[in-house]
Parts: C-alpha cells; structure tokens; sequence
C-alpha cells in the first residue's frame, strides 16, 4: 500500500488534505463546502461523542433535540446575534418544487413561497430560548441544563475537511439559570469539561481563556474558550463556551417568578465543540507516515497481523490470538485480528500506519516455538518482542504509556512555542519565524487589536485565565498594560 503523502515540511495545508482523505477519515461531497464523514473518521467522532456525553450527564445535563430550521423573525429579537451570523446564513424560501414547462427541468414553484422565510440553523439559541419561555414560569423550573448533538449549517466561502465546512456536526448546551452567578460557574464548569477532555482524552494540551470583546460569540456577554497548538505553529479554537446573561432571554421574553415573588429575567449560557476536533486530532499528533491516534479515541486500539506461509500455520496463530483477544474483550481493548489472505503482511502494515493504530502485534511460525509476540508502537515505530504468558498486561501498560507519551511531546511543543515578546519588531520575528503563541502585553483596545491583525493576520487567542496581573506597555502603541494576551496565526 503506498501512502504517497505529502511531507509536512514541504506544504502542511496540502499535507493535512491528503491525509485526511487517504486515512479514510473524511473526503468532499457533491455539495460544495460540505463533507462525507466515513466509517473510520465517524468511528472516532463516535468516541468523542460517547466520552463528552458521558461528562455532561454527570454534570446533570440532558439531552434534547430542537428544530433544524428558525423563523427569520427569531433572528431579528437579538441584534448582535444576526449581525454575528447574518453572512453565514443559508435561507430556505420555497417549500416545493415543479417540472418546468419542457418537462426535463426541474424548477423551484413560484407558488409555493413561504410566508416567513426559514434559516437553516447556524447555532440554535434563537429557537431555544423561544422554546423555553414556554418551560419556564417560576424558580422551580430553574435551572434548565440542555445539551443537543446536532448539524449545523454556516455558508464558509473558504472550507477546509473538519476545520471549516458550510455543515458540520457538533453538540451545543443550552443552560438557563436563576441567578448570574449560577450561570457563570455553568460557563466556567464546561470550559474545564472541555479542557480536561482535550487534554486526558486527546491528548491535545490547552490554555483556558476569554475571548476578548471583539472575538466573542454574538450576543454574549464572556466567552471563554480553549486553545490549541498544532504542529505547523498556528492555533486552533477547540471548545467555547459563552455567558450570554439575560439577553436572550429579554429578547424572547423569558421570565420567572423568584422565590421572592419577583418577576425576573433568566440567566443563560451556551457551549460547543464539534467536528473541528477532528481536525485538531490530526493536526496535533500526526507524521509523515498518516495519523496518530491516541489509544482512547483510536477504533483500533490493537491490530495484530499474522504471518503465514500455510492455513495450517494460519490457523494455530489463529488459535494462540483468541486466548488474548479474548482477555482484550474483558478489558475493553479494541482489537482487529486481520487474518485476511489477499494482502501481505508489509502492505498490511502500511495500512495501519496510515491509519493510525497505536499497537501492532506481529506473529508467525516462529513467535509460536518461541512463545513470543512482536510488538510495536505506532508514535515511535519502536518493536520489542515479549512474552505471551505476559502480553495483556504488557500491552494494556503500553496504551496507557502512549497516551501520556502522546500528550508530553505535544504539550513539549506548546512549551517550546510559547514566546514571551517586547516589542513589535520582536513580535514580528517571532510570529512568522518561530511560530506558535505570542505573549504580549496590549492596550486593550479593539483599534490596536484590529490593526495588529491587518498587519501580521495574528489574532489575539485568548486572556490566559490564569495570567499574571502585571504592569506593562503594549507592543505597538506603548500605551499601558494590565498583562499579556496571547497572539497567534489561526485556524
């Protein structure tokens, strides 16, 4: 199998594209801007599904599902919300279509005309908040934790596979609360829910931040968020999750009745990662060779490929596997015994590489006398041959191993690329030599923040939630500081 892959120093864009095709992840559709996730890539998405959904029942979420399509009119209630996404937004107006007068064409009924055009949803927090003015009528009804998993439609001139498509999946929580400081400590729990998944089950370190005014998400009043660094220096939005206060909720009316007797507006949050993920996943951990997986979100965690000359030998290999793919069953290890006979070996190899597999295990005639198995790890193409009496165990310990390895070599390069900076010229130097994150003291405005963008295409990331208070002079104008922000080329 030939993996004719694109080297990543040569063009990484070109290098990402190839990679997620030929790792049978994703490929583009018939539609224009939008995808076809396959088995493979979907099997991950899965895992991160199962793990995130997991995380948010045990923070006492639900799951609901909402309309695909929102009244016009919905939009128009909350002004920084349309204006956020009105370029984005793909408009239904016809419910039907007719066969033209030659009887070949199909064309759109003039007829059939809607009374109130429908937006495909962007985000869905216009057809939510209209659904919980109905839910909601005193303090007892409070708080309300949501969460849907669901498409979404944003019409992206420029699409990417998994980093930026006019569809893609994703879930998004939707809480409402009775007081801000409820709803506050909601945004701020999710934010550490999203980090700790990145970082425990991806294996993709973050830094915790708020956006700064003129990055938040329309119609929020915060927005926190992750970041993440992927290999070629750019970063990457992995997960947010916004304070929105009462302006949806005055928007669409929604009261309750406090335990005073008062009649006050709900407090709200929202919160979301998708299948961008995916793309952070590649980008974060993959070579030259096709993907690598962490063994937590691999959908095989363990191949083992046998080497053989004879179905006679074939089958007592067969019969050796099933005594520890059996134990693997027990442990929840994934596994696939590829015992297919119209694919050598070498070609099988290349195939899991490719794909990722964080262990492979080798066994023929020979391992069998010797009661031994070759095994290799995928992350550093290392082999060691180990004893069959102790082979669970010992793989069991090298998934954990690879896990922990996989995220110590990503977080070595964040460190690595974390550059505290001075001066603009410094900056500059940095930014489009070394790459990655740029600490800089900024004067806080939206002016300097536009410029700086307009002449490096670096944006500020985040507020680090955990910078220090210090005193300084910002970067480009020399005006005052109250501490650094993070600047970075994005995705």
């Amino acid at each position: 199998m030939s993996k004719n892959i694109t080297k990543r120093s040569e063009d990484y864009s070109k290098w990402y594209n190839e990679l997620v095709v030929k790792a049978d992840l994703a490929e583009n559709s018939g539609v224009r801007g939008c995808m076809v996730i396959k088995p493979y890539g979907y099997a991950i998405w899965e895992k991160m599904q199962a793990e995130l959904d997991k995380k948010f029942k045990e923070t006492g979420h639900q799951n609901a599902y909402f309309p695909l399509f929102i009244p016009k009119s919905y939009f128009s209630k909350e002004a920084s919300h349309v204006d956020g996404f009105a370029k984005e937004c793909a408009v239904v107006t016809h419910y039907r279509l007719r066969t033209a007068e030659d009887g070949k064409t199909i064309e759109v009924d003039p007829d059939a005309r809607l009374e109130e055009e429908l937006i495909v949803r962007p985000t869905s927090e216009t057809i939510i908040w209209d659904t919980y003015r109905k839910w909601i009528e005193s303090y007892r009804d409070l708080p309300i934790l949501v969460n849907q998993w669901a498409n979404v439609v944003r019409w992206e001139m420029r699409t990417r596979l998994f980093l930026r498509t006019a569809e893609f999946l994703w879930q998004e929580g939707h809480t409402a609360h009775a007081t801000e400081k409820e709803a506050v400590a909601e945004a701020e729990q999710m934010l550490d829910v999203y980090a700790d998944f990145a970082e425990n089950f991806m294996a993709i370190p973050v830094v915790k931040g708020f956006k700064t005014e003129n990055e938040r998400f329309a119609g929020a009043i915060e927005t926190y968020c992750i970041e993440a660094l992927m290999q070629d220096g750019k970063a990457l939005q992995a997960g947010t999750s916004h304070f929105l206060g009462q302006n949806f909720a005055k928007a669409f009316d929604v009261k309750f009745t406090s335990q005073e007797g008062k009649q006050e507006h709900v407090w709200a949050t929202s919160w979301g990662v998708s299948t961008r993920l995916m793309g952070a996943l590649v980008m974060t951990h993959s070579d030259d060779n096709g993907l690598v997986l962490p063994p937590n979100l691999a959908p095989i965690q363990v191949v083992i490929v046998p080497i053989h000359k004879t179905d006679e030998q074939l089958e007592a290999i067969r019969e050796e596997v099933k005594k520890i793919t059996d134990r693997f069953k027990k442990l929840n290890i994934s596994f696939k015994f590829d015992d297919r006979t119209t694919f050598k070996p070498g070609w099988k190899f290349n195939e899991y590489e490719l794909k990722g597999v964080p262990v492979r295990i080798a066994v023929g005639p020979k391992d069998l006398e010797n009661g031994t198995f070759e095994v290799a790890r995928r992350d550093t193409f290392t082999k060691e041959v180990v004893a069959k009496e102790g082979i669970v165990e010992y793989v069991q310990d090298l998934l954990e191993t690879i896990q922990k390895d996989l995220f110590d070599r990503a977080y070595q390069y964040r460190a690595d690329h974390m550059t505290e900076v001075n001066s603009f010229e410094e900056f500059k130097e940095v930014l489009d030599g070394k790459g990655g994150f740029v600490s800089a003291h900024w004067d806080g405005t939206v002016e300097t923040e536009e410029k700086i963008k307009e002449l490096t295409k670096a944006t500020i990331r985040c507020i680090p939630i955990d910078r220090k208070e210090e005193e300084g002079i910002c970067v480009f104008t020399g005006k005052p500081s109250k501490g650094r922000v993070l600047f970075a080329k994005a995705y």
